[in-house]
């Protein structure tokens, strides 16, 4: 019996790794839009498919940026300055992609544009530093992909958008963690839609990587900076101790991977194999913790979340 199981598993896999390992063909004459260019994923992942032969339009936020990366790729790539909280921004670079693309479309969309803060505790934060990052996280990506999406279409080509494992397990406050449910929502529902047109949607979940946590000092700055804000009441219920666990990010920057090619090529694999998953769990953390806990019953989940978190000065030890 057991041995009739391990065969069917054998073969199951075999057979995936097969369709996996099958490429799109011409892939030197297709487009791909990146946005979130100026650095982390989105720097590495376009000089990577430049590397590979394909024709990368890169959305930068900042010109310096943009100037970083053509003179770290090849004359192919082509970049552009794109704010994905401005309506402007979007439409002039939606008319700018379709002027390079023409008749053939654009292969693909790699939403990659994100920010991490404001990032606190639900209760020291304001509507406006939720709203800051759902702009760029969420209400961003669905507007440049709604902008993009006839030229996609055209192509029967691929969007891929940058969710996170924050997207399936809350543990944080701040924007960051609803934006994230927000793209993988609006993934599915878009997944579906463009299978009758032949596009295929991919969601990318990364665990804890450097560039996603932004540097120490940017964090550090984020607490203080809210922090000093709190009414005296707020400040005795969390405690001094309390805040300045929250700031030490030294010790999670070590948890955090620092090989960025481990999301990239997922994002590759997305844009170039023939059958690109629906989602990929990039980094070991991802694989290995946070995708078994999103499938745990929810008590056990906080359970096991509720030992990374600090504990206020004034909370409750034992609450139910």
């Amino acid at each position: 019996m057991w041995l009739f199981v391990a065969v069917l598993a054998g073969l199951y896999l075999l057979r995936r790794w097969h369709r996996e390992r099958q490429r799109v063909p011409d892939l030197a004459n297709k487009y791909v839009l990146i946005t979130g260019c100026d650095s982390g994923f989105g720097s590495l992942l376009a000089r990577q498919l430049d590397a590979r032969g394909l024709r990368v339009l890169a959305a930068c936020l900042t010109e310096p940026g943009a100037a970083r990366l053509r003179a770290a790729a090849s004359p192919r790539l082509q970049t552009l300055v794109l704010d994905v909280t401005s309506s402007e921004s979007i439409a002039a670079a939606a008319a700018w992609v379709e002027g390079c693309v023409g008749d053939q479309g654009l292969w693909g969309l790699v939403n990659n544009a994100g920010i991490a803060v404001p990032t606190a505790p639900n209760e020291w934060l304001r509507k406006e530093d939720f709203v800051q990052v759902l702009n760029v996280n969420l209400v961003g990506l669905v507007e440049v992909t709604l902008s993009l999406l006839p030229l996609v279409r055209r192509a029967r080509g691929r969007v891929v958008n940058v969710a996170s494992m924050a997207g399936r397990l809350s543990f944080f406050g701040g924007g960051y963690c609803p934006s994230k449910y927000g793209v993988e929502a609006f993934s599915d529902s878009l997944r579906l839609e463009m299978r009758h047109f032949g596009v295929k949607v991919c969601i990318i979940e990364p665990g804890y990587f450097s560039t996603a946590i932004t540097n120490t000092q940017t964090l550090e700055d984020n607490f203080r900076c809210i922090w000093e804000k709190l009414s005296e009441e707020t400040r005795a219920s969390y405690g001094e101790a309390y805040f300045k666990i929250l700031k030490s990010v030294q010790e999670l920057q070590k948890t955090c991977s620092s090989n960025l090619s481990l999301v990239t090529d997922c994002m590759e694999h997305a844009l170039t194999s023939q059958h690109p998953r629906s989602r990929y769990s990039a980094g070991w953390d991802a694989k290995l913790l946070y995708l078994p806990l999103s499938y745990l019953p929810t008590a056990w989940t906080d359970a096991v979340l509720a030992r990374l978190c600090p504990r206020p000065a004034q909370g409750v030890r034992d609450a139910p």
